[in-house]
């Protein structure tokens, strides 16, 4: 059930009951009959509906859906075929599970396509959506896209000085496991932790200085986990857009909270610039920058400048939710891909063995990892790839929603309709993938495969306009923390326990059971584990 933490106890007195909750409960005496009319005259518009499991009256399949969203689609096409369709209240949606419908939406359809469903948690934590996911498609969404896709790819900023404090974090947790070897340590967290330290660093580093970075980093990681917790939380108000206005779990005030308490840590990190920036002016004499010492802020405020006449300004509200989105989404998705693939190299003693002996060719035990390395790991590269197929972090990718009614596989899918891709059950598909449920990297080693999109039969980061523009990121930053976690310990499992790698579907697809593993160290020489 989704719903339980919206009703309270029965046993509760009608004094204890909250005024939202009874004017809903007067609501709900009188919407029945307003629903069925509707229903009633527009079923024929909607005949040529893909088939899906009959409804209950006015929550449709909303009761019915399990928690482990992504098994439970899988199952249902098992049933319905590659397309069906949900009434989920008043919403209806559509579930995508093969190649050929994917493309469809993605390729043939992609423009119709392009616009991301956001949920009322996701539009607040987004300024209205003025990010790369859910910003409209148009010509605000492809200038942010832009931008990032700069960022990220352009060798000045991402390759040196970024680099460089991306292997510092690393090191930290290596010094960390050394003093921790032969007993059990949470690669979970620790994962999530290196990577959102290197994420700060990366986004803000060179903008906050001294004391105050360690508190505006504990600020935003509290911020953070309250968002995600936000974002993972079914409201009523998303299925049914009537009672949005009640906002009757508090989803939305919650979340404006949140946002108030980032708007805050933006306006330090602000102060911050300008005091660095007024003093780099006074040493130096003049406004000019180092490009190469440039972090993500700092290089958005430049383009917001350069911009400020374009028919399509980089606005603050831009800013404020593009360093949202790459903290948000740049540390949980990665850290999650991390610990799945850590925790089935544990699983498998011949993966282990074969990314050890790659590495030991290629680094050496008498090196630490370095980012040279990281392009001559293909073995690793497969890891990741296989990991990606067996545990996609958005298993439904961010649902599409078309702009105009739409002909799919025959069906109609009405303007407004919310479509999910179940890449999770296409990457399991036995007509596809042989031995589907087996963890073999070695599928990957011929090149058939590349994450790029153009394979409709693996999509772990999309496909199209909207495939994600954290490729190239995600990609350098597992191959170097993987490599210097394989590199550096060798693992196993608590005497007693056994490691469970199942799943937990939310924002992000995480590791049901934390990740904890005993290490002993690799390398020949102690002083390669200093920090």
């Amino acid at each position: 059930m989704l719903l339980p933490t919206f009703f309270h106890n029965p046993t509760d007195s009608i004094d204890q009951w909250d005024f939202h909750t009874l004017l809903f409960l007067a609501l709900w005496s009188i919407f029945p009959v307003t629903w069925y009319t509707w229903i009633f005259f527009t079923t024929k518009s909607k005949s040529n509906l893909p088939p899906g499991p009959p409804g209950l009256p006015l929550f449709g399949n909303l009761l019915s859906l399990d928690p482990e969203l992504h098994e439970y689609f899988a199952s249902l096409s098992q049933t319905y075929g590659p397309i069906f369709s949900l009434r989920l209240g008043t919403k209806y949606s559509v579930v995508l599970t093969s190649a050929s419908m994917a493309r469809q939406v993605l390729k043939d359809h992609d423009v119709i396509f392009a616009n991301h469903d956001a949920t009322i948690a996701g539009r607040v934590v987004t300024y209205g959506g003025r990010d790369v996911v859910f910003c409209p498609y148009g010509s605000e969404w492809r200038m942010l896209r832009k931008v990032v896709v700069q960022w990220m790819v352009t060798t000045t900023t991402f390759g040196s000085i970024h680099t460089l404090r991306r292997n510092q974090e690393f090191q930290k947790i290596v010094g960390y496991i050394y003093s921790r070897v032969g007993s059990p340590v949470d690669l979970g967290e620790q994962m999530f932790l290196t990577v959102l330290n290197m994420n700060t660093n990366i986004i803000w580093g060179d903008t906050v200085e001294g004391d105050e970075k360690t508190v505006i980093g504990r600020e935003f990681r509290e911020v953070m986990t309250h968002v995600m917790e936000l974002m993972g939380k079914p409201n009523l108000s998303d299925f049914f857009p009537w009672l949005a206005w009640f906002d009757l779990q508090g989803v939305e005030k919650q979340m404006r909270l949140q946002v108030q308490k980032f708007d805050r840590i933006f306006e330090k990190l602000i102060k911050q610039r300008l005091k660095k920036k007024k003093k780099k002016k006074v040493i130096s004499g003049s406004e000019a920058d180092d490009e190469k010492s440039k972090d993500f802020l700092e290089f958005l405020f430049k383009l917001k400048d350069e911009q400020k006449d374009s028919k399509t300004p980089l606005t603050l509200a831009n800013i404020k939710a593009l360093l949202l989105e790459m903290m948000i989404g740049g540390t949980d998705t990665t850290s999650n891909t991390m610990e799945f693939a850590i925790a089935h190299i544990i699983n498998e003693p011949k993966v282990m063995k074969r990314v050890q002996e790659e590495l030991d060719c290629v680094v050496g035990k008498n090196n630490k990892v370095e980012e040279s390395h990281i392009q001559k790991l293909p073995y690793l590269l497969a890891v990741m790839k296989e990991t990606l197929r067996l545990h996609p972090i958005f298993p439904l990718l961010v649902p599409h929603c078309p702009s105009e009614t739409t002909v799919v596989g025959d069906y109609t899918i009405l303007k407004g309709y919310r479509v999910f891709v179940n890449v999770w059950a296409m990457h399991r598909d036995p007509s596809i993938w042989d031995n589907p449920l087996e963890f073999d990297p070695s599928r990957f080693l011929d090149g058939q495969y590349d994450y790029k999109g153009n394979d409709f039969n693996y999509l772990p980061f999309g496909s199209g306009r909207r495939i994600c523009a954290g490729m190239a990121y995600a990609e350098r930053t597992f191959l170097y923390c993987v490599a210097t976690m394989m590199h550096s310990f060798e693992w196993k499992v608590p005497q007693g326990q056994k490691l469970d790698i199942s799943e937990k579907f939310g924002v992000a697809l995480k590791m049901k059971m934390p990740l904890v593993a005993i290490p002993t160290p690799r390398l020949s020489n102690p002083a390669l584990y200093e920090q």
